[in-house]
């Protein structure tokens, strides 16, 4: 007989988001809204075991959440006004609502909703990440701390504050005006790509990829798009996640070392997730044809997608698209991206000039990829010494230890061959 305990996490992994953020709309308050969907799953926990899962778990879990919330208004309602409003309101004389309709009528604004609340530009970006993953992705506190390698308690004091901080700041629980949601739609995208990131090259730790946080990524950017069809960039930001993941199984071997993009075997790329990202950015450009920052990665993404062999690739349209990219967000780790594309288009000499210029850049003072990229080109060049030199440094400044031993390997192999 399978585990009841079992079922009910499944359970509350699919309606969790939706229960919180339809709390949320009923009590304007995140951390209460958690509280009492875990009191919910509590009962849960209780009774299904011996009554079995009802046939709407979300609509059940919703009724008992509603029901705590007017225990706990009624219980307070001398301390705060505010609380003594919404209990009366939510304790009304009206007639019940139908809790299977309440779950589902206004699910979509209730969840984009509160994305906006957890992607909400007065917090700091550590904050709308686990307070997003928590909220969002379902992911307990535990689980957030291993994904991003820290302690639990961490997380936990960054989940704290982020409700601190959005209780204090007296955030909105509406869903922005038209003309604010540019800035919150930007927000979204940022956590839900810098989620992502971190599963497909980690900064720390032992291992290259993360896939289970691509997962999650992948999983909360949908939500979005799916809640904001009419987004360019939301379409843009699946299509570069779903071609960018298609190749998680080829990044690297089976002992878990790195494998850099024209090493990779790419019969192992996902081609369902390669037709996927296509269709999307297909989707992005219809919607609006001058792309914006995700689109015009995705679009580098797809030169790589339809590229069956390296040699195919269209480098000289990668370089076009950073050329735009560049115009729209002017970085120098765009420029250095760019740098190695000229350096695959017009040779690793038209490549180093560039990387050369931007040594000079303090913000790639640390940046690992700045020596690996210049030792790269130094290798192709025949300048095996410096390039062990570049690979070194390399080595040295990066965080993740599987990158680490890449870089190392690849000094060890330059300065072998310098010396023959």
């Amino acid at each position: 007989m399978r585990d009841p305990n079992a079922s009910i996490e499944a359970v509350w992994r699919i309606e969790s988001t939706r229960l919180i953020a339809t709390l949320a709309r009923m009590v304007l308050d995140v951390g209460l809204a958690e509280d009492l969907a875990q009191d919910a799953l509590v009962a849960a926990l209780e009774r299904w075991p011996q009554d079995g899962i009802p046939r709407n778990p979300g609509a059940w879990l919703l009724a008992v959440a509603k029901h705590r919330a007017i225990d706990q208004f009624r219980r307070y309602q001398r301390l705060e006004r505010k609380r003594d409003d919404l209990g009366r309101a939510l304790n009304s004389e009206a007639p019940a609502p139908d809790f299977a309709d309440l779950i589902d009528d206004d699910i979509g604004d209730d969840v984009l909703r509160l994305m906006f609340i957890t992607c909400h530009p007065v917090l700091p970006t550590e904050g709308r990440v686990a307070l997003t993953l928590r909220l969002l992705g379902g992911l307990t506190t535990d689980e957030i701390a291993r994904a991003f390698l820290v302690p639990k308690a961490t997380v936990a004091q960054r989940i704290l504050r982020a409700k601190k901080t959005l209780a204090e700041s007296g955030a909105s629980f509406e869903v922005p005006s038209e003309h604010e949601r540019a800035q919150r739609f930007a927000s979204v995208m940022e956590v839900v790509y810098l989620i992502f990131n971190e599963g497909y090259a980690a900064t720390s730790g032992g291992d290259w990829v993360r896939p289970a946080l691509c997962d999650d990524a992948l999983r909360l950017g949908r939500i979005f798009a799916a809640l904001a069809p009419q987004e360019p960039e939301a379409a843009g930001l699946i299509a570069l996640m779903e071609l960018q993941a298609s190749r998680l199984r080829a990044r690297v071997d089976p002992d878990g070392t790195p494998v850099l993009l024209l090493d990779q075997d790419r019969g192992r790329w996902d081609r369902l997730l390669i037709r996927r990202g296509l269709s999307g950015l297909e989707r992005a450009q219809r919607l609006r044809p001058t792309m914006g920052p995700y689109t015009l990665q995705a679009a580098i993404a797809a030169c790589h997608a339809r590229a069956w062999r390296p040699e195919d690739t269209d480098w000289e349209r990668i370089v076009a698209l950073y050329d735009a990219l560049a115009q729209l967000q002017p970085s120098p780790v765009i420029d250095l991206n760019r740098a190695m594309a000229v350096a695959m288009a017009f040779g690793p000499a038209a490549g180093l000039s560039l990387v050369d210029d931007l040594a000079r850049e303090p913000a790639l003072q640390q940046y690992h990829l700045l020596p690996s990229v210049r030792g790269d080109l130094l290798f192709r060049l025949g300048r095996y010494a410096e390039a062990g030199r570049e690979f070194e440094r390399a080595a040295a400044m990066t965080s993740n230890a599987a990158e680490r031993k890449l870089n190392a390997d690849r000094a060890a192999a330059a300065l072998e061959k310098a010396a023959s």
